[in-house]
């Protein structure tokens, strides 16, 4: 099965190679929109301009088309109400539930192993075969937080995936780091 594995991600890495370079930005992405690119938000907008109280306050809605190294395309988006997020003064909402999942991302070694992950190398022997991510049982080690956290799941014998509606979730993530 070993053999099967190692030749399916030497065809995704071949298929990467071979698919056209993607256009570099002209300029970073705040500088690259102009109104008429805020066409998500003009949508959400929109959605949230009925009479009803619960929309008043607004919403937060993210989406994405992605395509990752291996080929693989994920579509996805989600919304959620501001009172959802933030609920009435007298009665906000508990975010404590969200701390597992934040901070399973919250170390640098955890999120190149879903980088790489996300890149095609999806057994645990090519991750243990990195540089500079530990020793075997560490590894396994923040392959269990991230599991634990829902951002990754096993897929058999060794094998980690980011699940799909995942994602776009993680990107969306990494980009909100991003300053």
């Amino acid at each position: 099965m070993e053999l099967e594995e190692r030749v399916a991600a030497l065809e995704r890495r071949l298929a990467a190679l071979e698919r056209p370079p993607r256009p570099e930005p002209a300029a970073a992405a705040e500088e690259c929109w102009s109104e008429a690119d805020f066409w998500a938000l003009e949508g959400l907008k929109q959605q949230l301009s009925g009479d009803d109280d619960a929309t008043a306050d607004g919403g937060v809605l993210y989406t994405g088309a992605v395509r990752l190294p291996t080929g693989e395309q994920y579509e996805w988006q989600y919304g959620v109400l501001t009172t959802q997020l933030l609920g009435p003064d007298e009665d906000p909402p508990d975010w404590s539930d969200l701390a597992e999942s934040l901070a399973a991302l919250g170390h640098p070694v955890r999120l190149r192993l879903l980088r790489e992950i996300l890149a095609g190398r999806r057994t645990a022997a090519e991750l243990t075969a990195l540089d500079g991510v530990g020793t075997t049982g560490q590894i396994y080690h923040h392959l269990r937080q991230l599991a634990g956290a829902g951002w990754l799941h096993t897929t058999g014998r060794g094998r980690y995936e980011v699940p799909g509606v995942r994602v776009v979730p993680l990107l969306v993530v990494l980009t909100a780091g991003r300053r």
